[in-house]
Parts: C-alpha cells; sequence; structure tokens
C-alpha cells in the first residue's frame, strides 16, 4: 500500500465514529425513539378507536398489538390466563425482566365522534370513553423503544408486555396474576390516559362486582296479578335496601348498580330480572364485609317478594399497593418528559371542548405542566391492583383529554379520538420508557423498590383475589 493510500485509509477510519455516532445516539435515547415513532402510536390508537371492542370480545385490537410487536422481533405468547385475547410479548435474555401492561377494551352504551361537541354515532354502541386505545398504543411504542435500547447498547434483560383485556369490569388482569404470570417480574409498569400529568404515589379502591338475577312467575298483571311473582319486585326491594344501607357505611365506600332487565310490557309480570352491582372500598376486606351484606338484602328481598334470586360474581379487583422508591423516580422521569403542547388547532378544538365543563373546566395550560407528586386515594378502581400485590408496580397518567375531562364521558371518547389524545399517549410511552431504562441500569432501584414491596405485604403475606375460583366471564359483555 502506498504511504498516501495508507494515511487516507487511516484518516477515514478515525472520522468513522463521527459518522455512526448521530445513528448509535438515537438507537440509545429511548425518548427520541419514542419521537420516531409517534405515527404509529397516532396510527394504533386510532384503529383501536374505530373499532372500540368489548371486554373479552377485543379480537381485532389484541392481533393488531400483537402483530406489532411480532414485526418488532418480540415472541408472542397469545391466549394466557385461558383468556383468548389476553397475551405477553417478550424480547431479550437473561437480565431483569420488566413489564409494560397493555390495555385495549372499550366501554359499552357510550358513542361520540371526535369532534368537540357531543356527536353520537349512530352505527356504534361501544367508545374508548377510558382511553384504553390510548393506554395499549402508547405501552406498544414504550416497549418497542425500551426494545431498540436494550438492543442498541447490549444490555441484558427482558423487556415484556402484557396484553391486558377486559379491564373495564372484567378484571382481565386478576386472571393473568392468578396464573402466576407475573412472578418472574422485576417491575410493571403502567400508564392512564387522563386530563392531566401526575406520577402521584395513588392508591385505589377495591371492588366487586355481581349480577344478581331474580325468578319469578309472570302473569297477566290486570286479569291474574295474584298468580304472578314480578322478579322486577324483588330487584327493586334490593335496590330500596340497598340504599338505605349506605347511610351506615363507612366514609370511602361506594356502592352503583344498573338495572340490565327489568321487564318488556307493563302488563306482563315479569318472571326475570337482573341487577348489575358494583362495591368498592379502599380496604379489601371491608369490600367482603359489605358485600355479605349486599347478599343478605338479595336474599331478603327474594324472600319478601315471593321470588328467587341467585348471583354471579363478575369481577373483583384489589387496592393499588403503592411503592414509594419506583413513584418517585417515576415522577422525575415524567417531569424530564413535560406535558402535552396544543398546536394552534388543537388549543381551538380544546377550548370548544372545554364549554361543556361548566365549573369543572380548567386552565389549558395545565396540560403541558405535571402536577406536583404527593400521596392521595384515588376513588376508581383496576385491575392493575391485583398486579401490585404480586410485583413491584409504578404507573402514570398523561394529559390525553382536555382538562377538566372526566373518565367514562363523551368528551373522554372524543379527545382519545384526537391528536390530543395520541400525544399523551406519546408522553407517556417516553416516562415509561426513560423508567424501564432507569430499572435495566440501577440495580439499588430495584432492590429498594423489592424490599419496599416485601415490607408492605409482610411476611405472611398470601394472595386472595376479589374475585374467588371462578373462571374468566367471557360472555359477560354479549
Amino acid at each position: 500500500m502506498k504511504p498516501s493510500v495508507r494515511l487516507a485509509s487511516l484518516a477515514l477510519f478515525a472520522f468513522q465514529p463521527l459518522l455512526i455516532q448521530p445513528a448509535f445516539a438515537q438507537a440509545a435515547d429511548p425518548v427520541a425513539i419514542v419521537e420516531g415513532e409517534a405515527g404509529r402510536t397516532q396510527r394504533v390508537a386510532q384503529q383501536l378507536w374505530d373499532w372500540a371492542e368489548l371486554g373479552y370480545l377485543e379480537t381485532r385490537s389484541t392481533r393488531l398489538l400483537q402483530d406489532e410487536l411480532a414485526a418488532e422481533g418480540f415472541t408472542i405468547t397469545p391466549g394466557v390466563a385461558e383468556i383468548p385475547t389476553a397475551f405477553v410479548g417478550e424480547w431479550g435474555e437473561g437480565g431483569p425482566v420488566i413489564a409494560i401492561l397493555a390495555e385495549f377494551d372499550a366501554l359499552p352504551g357510550i358513542s361520540q365522534s371526535a369532534a368537540p361537541s357531543r356527536e353520537p354515532l349512530a352505527d356504534k354502541h361501544a367508545g374508548h370513553a377510558c382511553g384504553h386505545n390510548l393506554f395499549g398504543a402508547g405501552s406498544l411504542t414504550a416497549a418497542i423503544a425500551v426494545k431498540r435500547w436494550l438492543e442498541a447498547t447490549g444490555t441484558p434483560g427482558r423487556i415484556r408486555v402484557y396484553g391486558t383485556p377486559a379491564e373495564e369490569g372484567g378484571s382481565g388482569k386478576v386472571y393473568m396474576a392468578r396464573a402466576g404470570l407475573f412472578d418472574d417480574v422485576d417491575t410493571a409498569i403502567h400508564w392512564h390516559a387522563a386530563d392531566e400529568n401526575s406520577a402521584a404515589a395513588q392508591t385505589s379502591l377495591a371492588n366487586r362486582s355481581a349480577k344478581f338475577r331474580f325468578k319469578g312467575v309472570s302473569a297477566h298483571a290486570a286479569a291474574a296479578p295474584e298468580r304472578g311473582r314480578s322478579a322486577l319486585d324483588g330487584v327493586e326491594a334490593m335496590n330500596m335496601m340497598v340504599n338505605m344501607m349506605r347511610e351506615h357505611t363507612s366514609m370511602n365506600t361506594r356502592i352503583h348498580y344498573v338495572i340490565t332487565e327489568g321487564g318488556s310490557a307493563p302488563n306482563v309480570i315479569p318472571d326475570s330480572a337482573e341487577v348489575f352491582y358494583y362495591v368498592r372500598h379502599s380496604d379489601a376486606d371491608e369490600v367482603r364485609a359489605l358485600w355479605e351484606r349486599l347478599e343478605a338484602a338479595a336474599e331478603g328481598a327474594a324472600l319478601g317478594t315471593g321470588t328467587e334470586v341467585s348471583w354471579e360474581i363478575i369481577h373483583g379487583n384489589n387496592p393499588l399497593l403503592v411503592n414509594q422508591s419506583l413513584a418517585r423516580v417515576m415522577d422525575a422521569k415524567l417531569r424530564e418528559v413535560g406535558g402535552v403542547a396544543y398546536t394552534a388547532e388543537e388549543r381551538a378544538w380544546a377550548q370548544e371542548i372545554a364549554t361543556s365543563f361548566g365549573a369543572a373546566a380548567r386552565p389549558l395550560e395545565s396540560a403541558g405542566q405535571v402536577q406536583p407528586y404527593g400521596t392521595t386515594l384515588g376513588y376508581g378502581s383496576t385491575d392493575v391492583g391485583d398486579v401490585s400485590w404480586a410485583t413491584p408496580t409504578v404507573g402514570l397518567t398523561a394529559a390525553g383529554w382536555v382538562p377538566g375531562t372526566s373518565a367514562h364521558s363523551w368528551q373522554a371518547v372524543a379527545a382519545s379520538g384526537h391528536s390530543i389524545g395520541a400525544k399523551g399517549a406519546q408522553v407517556a410511552a417516553k416516562a415509561m420508557a426513560l423508567m424501564a431504562v432507569e430499572l435495566f441500569r440501577n440495580d439499588e432501584l430495584r432492590a429498594a423498590a423489592r424490599a419496599e414491596f416485601d415490607a408492605a405485604r409482610g411476611p405472611d403475606y398470601v394472595y386472595r383475589s376479589l374475585l374467588g375460583d371462578r373462571d374468566p366471564p367471557l360472555d359477560f359483555r354479549r
């Protein structure tokens, strides 16, 4: 080799790190990866929103998430815990196991377009009023970012995605926890759409639900009323007694119901009626105690109306077990990411939808802020609670909805199908990816979280689900 050629080769070799460094830096930056996948986040979120599939019926939604992960090299195990729409996707080997939860079920009985005014869709009878389309899409993007970071850096470890169906009243994660699917997980990460950005250490209410079914005797309501025994009377008598019971419960109690069957014609005494109940409290044992009183009310109602009653427990969730060691770090990661920034068009859309909130409206600027850290009691319920008793768990909320929005509202459906919702999912994906990377790198953090977790559960802890040993209610939304 001539000296001039050799010098040129050495010069090229010397500059190679400068040429490849930007590409490597992006591959090793989870936030940059998430930003690069913004199109995927919005596409997946929109598709899940369009389908709006109900719990345990999310066949297309779960397939979409599985296909996206498989295309990224994840190994997919479908149909886990005897649930056809539940799955686990994993990438990596050795090292810690970090889980990211992904939900994707919609709510029945609520329909709305992505318009900022009330506009039900005639051909849709369900909607993503809790933003689970954003949940699934954001978690997908976060997991892909972490996978690429593991691959680029050569860090040992496994990133695992849990596709968790039927959070809305079906307790999909409870069956997965009961099956031991989280037993080898070091930490689980989750998020939820909301009207604010927060990583506060917020617990939740335990809850249990059941359908109480009354059986009576049909007869002509005018010609032969003495021959009939109204199943609807049984439902109404139960509801009256439970409503009186509310006065004699503790402050954190929540009881609500809906009559799902009550007859078809006033002149036909109904021989079948059904009421669907939820009971909630911050203490799982208090839910169990309240439940005994609920069952006694049902039995008394049947006795007093000459009907028969049976009931089927549909779902049950333990309260979230807060892990301060993890929550404080998640708060720091969320602050590093920041909140949601509206374009001028998005701000105009948000201003219009905010006019429907009345006194509940909040400044639109709060979507770009992160709420102060603290420990609070949330009055919702989630099957993430059972995961949090199986492994150290941490979560956050991101402002995928306009400030002032309530969950389970048409305004939540609208924002979940809008670019504002996708931006909230991106914020969550960035924070979760940063949190996962920190957990892979930081042995001390994982150890501290595990120590706090073990202390909170106690040495004699035995897992007890609030739904007993029943099989998943795969048809409860049919």
